[in-house]
């Protein structure tokens, strides 16, 4: 039984702004269960729980969306291809690993913190079955999406949605921009600004500064625009660190207020360039 393809939400909205959400799959096929040493429990605890729910206001707005419906316990959309833990896939030698996938966080996630999550490693054709199930369509589907925005206003934004667990002190919002590179500094400064507008305390980079998604996606110097939002899981959820908490509807609103006011800054800074 093949993974879920990545959902694809169309924009009307008239505003240049692609959401991402990577980490909200919950589509578990029973083989993949069978695989892991703690069951389906295990595999849940690496999802950004609910973000695609979050997100939901944003594209019932119009905003255009990329949507992994696959676990990320499956294929992780927001890694490269070769961050390649080899105790996770059986592949030749690895010149090097990156942070990550040493820290057992590659494309296919090798361990949570509870201890090493699967049975027995795959095989790379197995690997290379998912890539092209999940990961490349949905990646495939992002350069799409903001090609198209690109083409129709001049400019694009992709936002990144994430959730994180909860900070014992610190920002409840962070944006990451790669530091300045997936997004000019405007940009980012203009999400800090909305953040705080809407009673949220913001942050930048620190700790999460964006991962292969804005990297990859992200090119200012063309017009177009990335950002990575990681939002306190403690901000949206109950007590049980699943259903909906009390702020919910203001976290997907933030969502929402996002993608439509920064949309509207790239769109106002565009046509102020082209009068000039």
């Amino acid at each position: 039984m093949p993974l879920s393809p990545p959902a694809i939400h169309l924009p009307s909205a008239n505003v240049p702004v692609l959401l991402s959400v990577p980490h909200a799959g919950r589509d578990y096929p029973q083989w993949l269960v069978a695989l892991s040493k703690g069951g389906e429990r295990a595999l849940h605890t690496l999802e950004d729980p609910r973000v695609d729910e979050l997100a939901g206001r944003a594209i019932g707005a119009g905003i255009g969306a990329v949507v992994a419906k696959a676990p990320r316990a499956a294929i992780d959309c927001n890694r490269a291809e070769d961050e390649i833990d080899p105790t996770v896939v059986r592949t030749g030698p690895v010149a090097s690993l990156s942070p990550r996938a040493r820290g057992g966080l590659g494309i296919v996630p090798g361990r949570t913190a509870h201890g090493p999550l699967w049975r027995q490693p795959i095989p790379r054709q197995e690997l290379e079955e998912r890539l092209d199930q999940v990961h490349r369509p949905y990646h495939r589907a992002i350069e799409e999406q903001l090609g198209l925005l690109l083409d129709r206003f001049g400019c694009a934004l992709l936002l990144d949605c994430h959730s994180m667990p909860s900070p014992e002190s610190g920002p409840s919002v962070i944006i990451g921009d790669r530091y300045g590179q997936s997004a000019s500094p405007w940009v980012t400064s203009e999400a800090v600004k909305i953040v705080t507008s809407m009673g949220f305390r913001a942050g930048v980079n620190q700790p999460f500064a964006g991962g292969h998604i804005v990297q990859r996606h992200g090119a200012p110097h063309t017009g177009v625009h990335a950002i990575q939002i990681e939002m306190d899981r403690r901000l949206y959820l109950a007590a049980d660190n699943s259903s909906a908490g009390k702020d919910f509807a203001r976290c997907a609103r933030l969502i929402e207020q996002l993608a439509l006011r920064l949309g509207q800054h790239l769109l106002d800074r565009r046509f102020a360039q082209a009068a000039e």
